[in-house]
């Protein structure tokens, strides 16, 4: 053990607090992410008095998972909330946090190499799996209390910043989300005048195919005539080196290498397995053969294609049992009124102008986090005074 090193488990004990009265029904799981989740679980009819509380400051960790995902769920509990979780879980805490700051403790956890720890002792333990004593048998650098509230008020300096910014464009993101609807569900656009259209008196007319009245002027045709999504490209094995440019799955970014298919913005979503989510990309990417990409905009532009896309629910079109598949022509042959091309134009400078916000967030929250992992990275290095115990 290094000289300023302390086991961990002279520092916490397990607790078990059973919700034999029936406090909370709120249970939770734990993430990958090391946060607390809502329970995926089906409780009725279950017998939540058999479930653990966690109170305030004390953590819960699942030592049976290491094994699959080689790293070790573990949460701090630092809410109000009163929440149970799952029996097999375990409930521990810090015996003196005059001592052992738990939300030090807790930073600890979320270093890299606590995970590639606990997955190794998993490796090499007989019967397999990671156990409280091997996490008793963890050691970390304790140093005076003062200094572990100082690292522990920097992490939460940064912390709070990415959540700021998450918060951000969550909002900028429901701005442009009221947008669409208030201009082309609405029909509340901007007249000459730059007035509401239809509240303001804008003619509107009944269009029997779509039994909706739209505004005077716009067209009727089908999605197809506004843009037409193009199927992804398989991925020779030899470009499977990384690079810098995003490879697109139907989940997203899946990997990444030194070429691109395809460099103008587009949409993206999934052709067959995980369907449903919508992907906005304005740089050099990779759409795969399980994908599907707008690769051509006519009488549509990018962002309003994003929010009309949405209000569309594409699992529904997907085809197969097993492996649902979307097929590019069910999209196109859907009967959709086409706005005029000076109100999408103005709409589209409104959202990148939104986007644009959101892209500089995202871009602080990246170089942030860099600073949490080297503030992560620095606690190994912690000096820890000699008369601590």
């Amino acid at each position: 053990m290094k000289s300023n090193y302390k086991l961990l488990g002279d520092y916490i004990t397990r607790v078990d607090i059973r919700n034999r009265n029936l406090e909370t029904t709120n249970l939770k799981g734990l993430s990958m992410t090391k946060e607390f989740r809502d329970s995926t679980s089906n409780i009725v009819g279950v017998d939540l008095s058999k479930y653990k509380l966690v109170p305030k400051n004390h953590f819960a960790c699942d030592f049976m998972s290491v094994i699959r995902v080689h790293r070790l769920p573990v949460v701090h509990q630092n809410s109000d909330d009163l929440i149970i979780v799952s029996p097999a879980y375990t409930v521990f805490k810090v015996i003196d946090e005059t001592i052992l700051n738990p939300e030090y403790l807790m930073m600890w956890f979320r270093r890299p190499e606590f995970d590639r720890y606990a997955d190794f002792r998993c490796d090499s333990a007989i019967r397999g799996g990671f156990k409280w004593d091997e996490l008793g048998e963890v050691e970390l650098p304790i140093p005076s209390i003062e200094k572990q509230n100082e690292i522990v008020a920097e992490y939460n300096t940064i912390v709070n910043r990415i959540k700021l910014n998450e918060n951000l464009n969550q909002k900028l993101e429901e701005t442009a989300q009221a947008l669409y609807k208030h201009w082309f569900v609405d029909f509340e656009f901007p007249n000459a005048e730059g007035k509401p259209y239809k509240s303001s008196g804008g003619e509107m007319v009944y269009n029997e195919e779509l039994d909706l009245e739209i505004p005077l002027g716009w067209e009727i045709g089908v999605i197809g005539d506004m843009f037409t999504f193009q199927r992804g490209h398989d991925l020779p094995s030899r470009l499977r080196i990384k690079g810098k440019y995003p490879i697109f799955a139907s989940t997203g970014i899946a990997e990444y290498h030194n070429k691109f298919k395809f460099d103008k913005p587009t949409i993206i979503t999934g052709r067959s397995g995980s369907l449903g989510e919508l992907f906005y990309y304005d740089k050099p990417c990779w759409p795969l053969n399980t994908s599907l990409y707008i690769k051509k905009f006519k009488k549509a532009t990018p962002f309003y294609s994003l929010y009309f896309l949405r209000t569309i629910n594409l699992k529904e079109l997907g085809a197969g049992s097993a492996v649902p598949t979307l097929n590019r022509n069910d999209i196109h042959e859907i009967s959709k009124e086409i706005p005029n091309e000076d109100i999408l134009e103005f709409f589209e400078n409104k959202i990148a102008s939104i986007q644009s916000f959101k892209v500089l967030n995202s871009n602080i929250n990246s170089k942030l986090e860099v600073l949490l992992n080297l503030l992560l990275s620095k606690m190994s290095r912690l000096e820890t005074k000699t008369e601590v115990v």
